[in-house]
């Protein structure tokens, strides 16, 4: 199947039901307590750098582990499978000594990813899988100085960023994958480098990959870390036209409501929201039950709030199973129809009305 059919059947799924996303990948890397030589494999044997921790190194390494993740994840209902590149990009991949294999590395999680959701697709044709590939914030910003002492200062730019997720975008798109997910952004900065990255990729296709657009809240008063307020965030990146917009990881689902809510209400699309599985425990580790966390994700359901749900740190195939059978039981939002008028942005939104 094309992609472009993939993605008709998508939007035909949107207009019907609630679509499931995919839980943590990290979290399930984790349980399987990998060793550094897990990570290295041979490949990277005498690599001068400790790899261990590096996620993203295993779809060039350990392939497997990543393929089994996602097996789990669309065995527990999952419609998208998310990509395991949210730091497959040069910047964060410099921590590793690795910038110059995170195209070989988006490009083999594509492939991989794609494998398994037309397997599961060929399985059962009457539910079709997708697959998205997922570009992280990078672990630079370029709204906020990293120097105290310094606050002009900065330690990246936008002409770098831009490079950075352009090459992402395109070995991700090369591997297969049915549209692009800028997720977990915290700097509005960094996501507009990002959108506009891919805007320069479908200037020369003849089918534009679609958009999802992830933000995530930093602190109780509902603003991301460049200070912006979830609607002066939508008013930013609106004009990408995302297929969705939303907010994950962040504080977990119950302390996420006020802030999802807002964005419900101001975006004319559909509606993306993955927490987390609550807010981690002293060892870093995330006590929030399947059933607990469901029961908050059918909450926003039962309200009218969403069109796709998943999870994000924490998060595991019974977390996802236990979502996706309570939120079956309600209809997506209805994208509402918003009269176009002028919408500014700066860390509060501002608007003229007609």
């Amino acid at each position: 199947m094309s992609q472009k059919n993939r993605i008709n059947n998508l939007l035909n799924y949107l207009n019907k039901r609630i679509l499931i996303m995919d839980g943590a990948m990290g979290t399930m890397i984790q349980k399987k307590n990998l060793s550094e030589s897990d990570f290295r494999n041979s490949r990277f044997k005498n690599w001068s750098i400790d790899l261990k921790g590096n996620g993203d190194v295993l779809n060039i390494t350990n392939s497997k582990v990543i393929s089994d993740v996602h097996s789990a994840f669309l065995d527990s209902g999952a419609d998208i499978i998310l990509t395991n590149t949210f730091n497959s990009n040069k910047i964060s991949q410099s921590d590793y000594g690795l910038e110059d294999h995170s195209t070989e590395m988006n490009y083999s999680a594509a492939l991989l990813a794609r494998k398994v959701a037309d397997k599961f697709s060929d399985k059962n044709p009457e539910k079709i899988r997708f697959v998205a590939g997922a570009i992280g914030p990078t672990n630079k910003t370029a709204s906020i100085s990293p120097k105290v002492d310094d606050p002009a200062y900065r330690n990246v730019s936008f002409d770098e960023l831009k490079d950075v997720y352009k090459e992402a975008a395109i070995s991700l798109i090369d591997g297969g994958v049915d549209f692009l997910i800028l997720e977990t952004i915290f700097d509005t900065l960094n996501a507009k480098a990002g959108i506009f990255a891919i805007g320069e990729i479908n200037q020369k296709r003849t089918y534009k990959i679609p958009l999802m657009i992830s933000g995530t809240i930093t602190d109780f008063s509902g603003r991301n870390l460049s200070g912006q307020t979830v609607e002066a965030f939508w008013n930013s990146v609106k004009h990408a036209e995302p297929l969705s917009i939303g907010l994950n990881c962040s504080f977990g689902a119950e302390r996420l409501t006020p802030a999802l809510e807002e964005l419900s209400r101001v975006a004319d699309t559909n509606i993306l929201a993955y927490p987390n599985a609550g807010l981690p425990n002293p060892m870093g580790e995330y006590d929030e039950t399947p059933e607990l966390t469901a029961s908050y994700l059918a909450q926003w359901a039962k309200n009218g709030i969403i069109n796709i749900v998943g999870g994000c740190c924490g998060t595991t195939p019974e977390h996802i199973n236990r979502i996706s059978k309570e939120v079956s039981r309600f209809s997506p939002r209805a994208v509402p129809k918003i009269e176009k008028t002028l919408k500014l942005s700066g860390l509060e939104p501002f608007g003229i009305l007609s």
